[in-house]
């Protein structure tokens, strides 16, 4: 199976800012329904991801003080786990087993290309066993 990631990467997929603050990450995660966003620097570099796990902290400190504080940069996940825009379907699957994660930032060496769904994988795989 050869099959490359790139048919099933989502390159339209939500991304943010180390400086954007943390409250306007949050709702845009919640809106959109994602369960990541990768964080880019302002040439398109993936520097972290921002999950709903990171998102918890934050939000409850706003519950507790009714107040938000930080930024991207002071919830995410730095030491991201990513796939090279030329994996294949069976790399993708092997990182997902490896992995608890639903998401992987797809990179063209350290840019971002956009974001595999562990659903699209598997969804992928069950086309091509027929």
């Amino acid at each position: 199976m050869t099959d490359t990631i790139a048919e099933i990467t989502k390159t339209d997929a939500l991304t943010v800012t180390p400086e954007m603050p943390i409250r306007r990450a949050v709702a845009l995660l919640v809106e959109s329904k994602a369960a990541a966003a990768p964080v880019v620097d302002e040439g398109g570099a993936l520097c972290g991801i921002l999950t709903q796990k990171d998102c918890f902290n934050p939000a409850l400190q706003a519950s507790y003080y009714q107040e938000w504080k930080g930024t991207v940069a002071d919830y995410m996940s730095r030491n991201v786990i990513s796939l090279p825009a030329s994996a294949d379907l069976v790399a993708a699957a092997e990182a997902f087993i490896a992995h608890p994660h639903r998401v992987f930032p797809v990179t063209d060496g350290n840019r971002l290309v956009g974001l595999l769904r562990r659903s699209d994988v598997l969804s992928a795989l069950v086309r091509l066993s027929g």
